[in-house]
């Protein structure tokens, strides 16, 4: 029995979710030619395309024999489902013990912190 694709993206879906969240409109080729470190094989990047096709998030129209692919799912759309599963995953859905985890660790400089603690303070605010 086949696996049920990912609701989140694997990173060479992301790769090239990302191209396209950039460049808009692109074939197959130019999303090649746009990653580059490390590169993706056309035919990886063509297997991805048809994943990412079957999951909604991306279409393609024809142009003659080129297909041209665009996004369905805006990039917020898609941080906001990959927090969702990572809150579910590894933090029992609480975006409390996630906020502690972020704070606690060296992910954050001083400067992020001081951002993070204004926002925390204008949403109390509201």
């Amino acid at each position: 029995m086949a696996r049920k694709p990912s609701a989140t993206l694997t990173d060479a879906e992301l790769r090239i979710m990302r191209v396209l969240w950039t460049r808009g409109e692109s074939t197959n080729m130019e999303i090649v030619n746009a990653i580059v470190d490390p590169p993706l094989a056309r035919n990886t990047v063509m297997t991805t395309l048809g994943v990412l096709e079957r999951k909604g998030y991306v279409k393609h129209r024809t142009d003659g024999r080129t297909f041209i692919y665009s996004t369905l799912i805006p990039e917020d759309r898609a941080r906001g489902t990959a927090l969702e599963s990572v809150l579910r995953r590894f933090f029992d859905g609480s975006a409390e013990q996630l906020v502690v985890k972020l704070l606690d660790a060296e992910y954050l400089s001083s400067a992020e912190r001081k951002r993070i603690q204004k926002l925390v303070d204008e949403a109390v605010d509201e």
